[in-house]
């Protein structure tokens, strides 16, 4: 095959509509997501609550549509009834998932305030590691019950006369893994998640809730933990997660840019568990996948292992990301697209400082991250219809993956704009590529509104505050249209936007 990538796109030929949800983040308390990222009473962009609105532009920005807190490893030692009422009656607690001080000066209901600000719904975890059913039930009270209750009189007593309307509700985190406090066997999640997931649902049937798969693929018990923990919930849960970071530890660019045909994998071998029980159970219910925990992670794993105990908000999971990161992260976004027929909410991890798009010094500036840029145009353009995307692509081989295309790519309708996005990486990193995208089947001809490319010479280099738009995308690219063709090059290692108004 030449050296050159031809997409037809056919307006008929849908994956899914595409849930706003794929584009969730999460923050979780843990390093400086929370004290120095969101919350800083006291710094100059600090509004009366206390939180940072150099922060909030930033996210705002992004449109994030769901936020999952408060964890994430914190969650299963955590009593949110520490979070809530005077903040000068919360105790300081001795964290020990991350080995932190936890001072609570930041809860629930502070929470919510953040994430109306922020535009973005809330993604609630409850503690099923040291805490059960009485506190799962109990916590949606006082969220989400309206009033003439023990809960929800304690929420309005705190100030807050309506209630949270909390949709989405996660059934603990990461229960198999034996770094999790009170980590459980698959029968012994699935019997606790069975039962809290009754009794929340009891308080509030509007919910929808998310039971825990395994922690990550190279789990042992994986998929069986799936399989089992299914047995016990299907009729009673929407979705199912999973968790996932890729990293570059042997220095292989090519086979990094490589690791989203991982995940797919994953996502496909879930599904097919999901679907072995629902025939078990003959049920005519459909899960859904919630990919709530996903990202490039390995930077910072040898300066966390420096890091003194029982500090209160240290520098944790601090990755500087690179352009090779962006790449990466837009090629999972990929991913994420050509499977949301069945992941219908994902959570890049995390949203501030915490392996996260958008990095903050305490006092001082906020700024864009590499990730944050794909990041961001998938969830302000990807909105609409995933169109299944028909590539022929020169391919490359890895000594741990093969048939790697060079073309990474899917397109997206929004009927309502009249457009078609495209979003393509090329992962040659020696070369350009030439790419036509086919688009017969929408009819007439169409114009490029912008052609957005992120790029860089150097594939290490950052942005840090010293020079915070090192890494930027430009509106340079090269799409052409000719009649319902698009023709274009696509640079070297390098992550492509182009949005195509039908005419």
């Amino acid at each position: 095959m030449s050296h050159q990538a031809k997409m037809i796109v056919d307006k008929d030929f849908v994956i899914s509509a595409i849930d706003d949800r794929l584009y969730g983040s999460f923050i979780e308390h843990l390093g400086r997501a929370v004290y120095g990222g969101i919350y800083e009473p006291g710094h100059p962009s600090a509004d009366e609550r206390g939180f940072r609105k150099d922060v909030l532009s930033l996210i705002q920005d992004l449109r994030v549509p769901i936020i999952r807190y408060p964890g994430g490893n914190f969650v299963s030692g955590y009593d949110w009834k520490d979070g809530v009422g005077p903040i000068d009656q919360r105790p300081n607690r001795l964290e020990l998932a991350w080995r932190t001080i936890e001072p609570n000066k930041f809860g629930m209901n502070e929470f919510v305030e953040w994430s109306r600000k922020a535009g973005t719904d809330v993604m609630w975890a409850i503690n099923l590691g040291t805490h059960g059913v009485d506190e799962a039930r109990n916590v949606v009270e006082y969220a989400n019950h309206s009033s003439g209750s023990y809960w929800s009189d304690l929420r309005i007593s705190h100030g807050y006369a309506q209630p949270h309307a909390i949709k989405t509700w996660c059934l603990g985190n990461e229960m198999d893994g034996p770094w999790q406090i009170g980590s459980k066997t698959a029968v012994e999640y699935g019997r606790i998640a069975c039962e809290s997931a009754k009794v929340m649902k009891w308080v509030d049937p509007t919910i929808e809730l998310v039971a825990c798969g395994s922690s990550g693929r190279q789990m042992a018990s994986y998929p069986e933990w799936e399989a089992t923990v299914l047995d016990h919930t299907y009729e009673h849960v929407e979705f199912l997660s999973l968790h996932s970071y890729y990293g570059n530890h042997e220095k292989d660019t090519a086979t990094f840019l490589g690791r989203s045909l991982e995940m797919e994998d994953f996502i496909k071998s879930v599904t097919a568990t999901c679907d072995y029980i629902k025939a078990k159970k003959r049920s005519k219910k459909t899960m859904y996948l919630s990919f709530d925990e996903w990202n490039v992670w390995f930077h910072s794993n040898d300066a966390d292992k420096k890091i003194e105990p029982w500090q209160i908000a240290p520098p944790q999971l601090e990755d500087h990301y690179t352009m090779e990161d962006a790449l990466v992260v837009g090629c999972l976004l990929i991913a994420l697209l050509k499977h949301s027929d069945r992941v219908r909410m994902a959570c890049l991890a995390q949203l501030v400082n915490v392996i996260a798009p958008i990095m903050t010094e305490n006092g001082g500036q906020a700024w864009a991250q590499t990730i944050y840029f794909p990041y961001m145009h998938a969830s302000v353009y990807g909105r609409g219809q995933a169109l299944v995307p028909l590539v022929q692509s020169p391919k490359y081989d890895t000594k741990e993956i093969t048939d790697i295309p060079f073309l990474e790519s899917i397109a997206v309708y929004n009927e309502d704009a009249g457009e078609v996005t495209v979003f393509a990486v090329n992962r040659d990193l020696k070369g350009s590529l030439p790419l036509e995208v086919d688009l017969r089947s929408f009819g007439g001809s169409c114009r490029i509104i912008e052609h957005l490319v992120l790029e860089n010479e150097d594939l290490l280099t950052s942005n840090t505050s010293a020079s915070p738009n090192r890494v930027k995308p430009h509106t340079g690219g090269n799409a052409v249209a000719d009649g319902s063709k698009i023709n274009s090059t696509l640079g070297k290692a390098s992550w492509n936007v182009i949005r195509i108004s039908l005419l």
